[in-house]
């Protein structure tokens, strides 16, 4: 089978994935060990045998719903490339804008915290970004941690300490800069039965409170964590930046904002602790 061949085959295969034809040509590139432009410069070339029956597996596993970074064990998140599974969540493009946000208002010596960092993303692009930073990031689950490790050793990250921890149970000192993007979703969303979502950790995605319990422990506990002056950044779904502003108000935190991301979609939410605020 020639790899044009592949993939038209795939395409129409996954007749009910919304991006039928990029997911085919990166899992093509995966089996073939090529990057994507592989396949346009070289379309006339034969797949061996071992190669089609590889391709032809992982097309039926992906029309069963598996994500494709499971797949392939590979997600790429601000140009990093991250090792994944199925014990946290595939890091998404929009949280990118989170790093964006975060590295506008953080300086080169920063010491950044980051709640529920599953692979690492976030904090790994933020340590990339700003060497001289001091990262820690925390999850509750040990695989998550363990996984997180992996990334840093692999991309070469020394900047960035990974530990386990329900949230602040774990933590120690102040930081300039907490980020997190924690668990909004409603338990009753329809939306966990749908897709990726599906082979994803659902205490990584779900939250009591209509998806704000979470959102609510770290607004109220990080004035304890955060100097003088420091920021709180936490993403959200797009329809809860209104109701994540007013928590953050009731908690006395200043210059609140919501920040879109890449589709126009109201996604992060920005504050400044009070120092005068304590809540507990």
């Amino acid at each position: 089978m020639r790899i044009d061949d592949a993939l038209v085959w795939a395409k129409f295969t996954l007749v009910n994935s919304d991006s039928a034809l990029l997911d085919a040509q990166v899992l093509l590139a995966f089996v073939l060990d090529k990057e994507t432009v592989y396949l346009m410069t070289w379309p006339e070339r034969d797949l061996t045998h071992a190669q089609k029956c590889q391709f032809e597996e992982l097309i039926s596993q992906r029309v069963n719903g598996v994500p494709v970074a499971h797949l392939t064990g590979i997600r790429e998140f601000w140009s990093l490339p991250l090792k994944v599974n199925n014990s946290t969540l595939i890091p998404r493009p929009d949280t990118e804008i989170l790093v964006e946000t975060a590295l506008d208002i953080c300086s080169a010596d920063a010491n950044i915290l980051d709640l529920g960092t599953g692979t690492g993303a976030i904090i790994l692009a933020l340590a990339s970004e700003r060497p001289k930073s001091s990262c820690i990031g925390v999850d509750c689950s040990a695989d998550a941690v363990s996984l997180a490790r992996e990334n840093a050793q692999q991309l070469n990250i020394s900047n960035v300490l990974f530990k386990q921890s329900n949230w602040f149970e774990n933590v120690e000192g102040e930081f300039d800069l907490i980020v997190s993007n924690p668990p909004y979703i409603d338990k009753n969303d329809v939306h966990l039965n749908q897709g990726d979502l599906r082979f994803e950790p659902v205490t990584a995605l779900v939250s009591d409170d209509n998806g704000l319990a979470d959102i609510l422990l770290i607004a109220r506990q990080a004035p304890h964590y955060l100097k003088k002056g420091g920021y709180l950044l936490i993403e959200h779904g797009f329809e809860q930046a209104s109701v994540v502003a007013a928590v953050l108000e009731d908690l006395h935190y200043v210059q609140i904002k919501t920040i879109k991301d890449y589709g126009g979609n109201d996604r992060v939410t920005i504050a400044v602790v009070n120092p005068n605020s304590k809540e507990a």
